[in-house]
């Protein structure tokens, strides 16, 4: 069986490197696009139909949304450093990004009608970074937008993982919609190492194996999980930084665990 290719390369090294649409992956809700552009480099859009949470992964930039400035934002110069600035903007809203140094923008996006909430800006902090798992199996997660905070069907949150760990793991999937249970979710992972010649291994499968891909990422590559299990595995030497959007016909995280691997939870 022809199983696909869930690894996405950059696509140039400066400029616009990354644009993942529902239409490219295959999917109904999720987009990712990445922006690494030099000090008084722009990038800028329309939202339309779809509702953006802007995410400075390193560098900083004047941000405008519509008539409103934003000002200056950012101020980590490293993934690996401290939390990141955000920005929230609904559908049917224009946004412009003058970048003030090096600046790595991701944008992510979903579907949204507009209206009833407002641009705002995300601080570090608003959603302070907490630590999962323990032993080999610890990461330390940064919410910036999660299901309690408002938007219509973002969810976007951003995990280092140390060298020698794994991560989003035990093995868990979320891709029925059968809540309160399980809630079907799309997800992008971006990758980032330190040191950047660095590498994870990720699995993506199903439980029948229908769907089974083992892949390599390198820094700056995304990965796609349109369905089934996705844990992440570092290697010795390398920490892990990635930056995943979910979205899906209901905003909210419920996932499912691969029951074989459930006794890990008790360990």
């Amino acid at each position: 069986m022809t199983q696909p290719d869930l690894r996405v390369r950059p696509s140039a090294k400066s400029g616009l490197v990354h644009k993942v649409t529902p239409e490219s992956a295959g999917w109904g809700h999720v987009g990712f696009a990445l922006h690494k552009l030099a000090s008084g480099e722009t990038a800028s859009a329309e939202t339309g139909r779809e509702e953006v949470c802007l995410v400075l992964v390193t560098g900083k930039a004047k941000i405008t949304v519509g008539d409103e400035s934003f000002g200056e934002l950012g101020e980590r110069m490293s993934p690996f450093e401290g939390e990141p600035y955000a920005v929230y903007i609904p559908a049917g809203q224009s946004w412009h990004a003058e970048a003030t140094t090096d600046l790595e923008l991701a944008v992510c996006s979903a579907p949204g009608e507009g209206g009833s909430l407002p641009a705002r800006v995300i601080p570090p902090g608003t959603n302070p970074r907490i630590t999962r798992g323990k032993g080999s199996n610890t990461r330390h997660v940064v919410n910036i937008l999660p299901e309690t905070d408002p938007a219509e069907s973002l969810l976007v949150v951003e995990v280092i993982t140390p060298a020698g760990n794994t991560s989003s793991y035990p093995p868990h999937k979320h891709d029925t919609d059968n809540l309160p249970h399980e809630s079907l979710l799309e997800e992008t992972y971006y990758h980032r190492f330190n040191p950047s010649q660095g590498y994870a291994m990720q699995r993506v499968y199903t439980d029948d194996r229908s769907l089974d891909v083992a892949m390599a990422l390198e820094d700056g590559d995304v990965s796609l999980v349109p369905r089934g299990y996705h844990p992440v595995a570092t290697i010795h030497g390398y920490d892990s930084y990635y930056l995943n959007v979910m979205a899906g016909p209901k905003r909210t995280w419920k996932f499912h665990n691969a029951k074989e691997h459930e006794w890990l939870f008790d360990n």
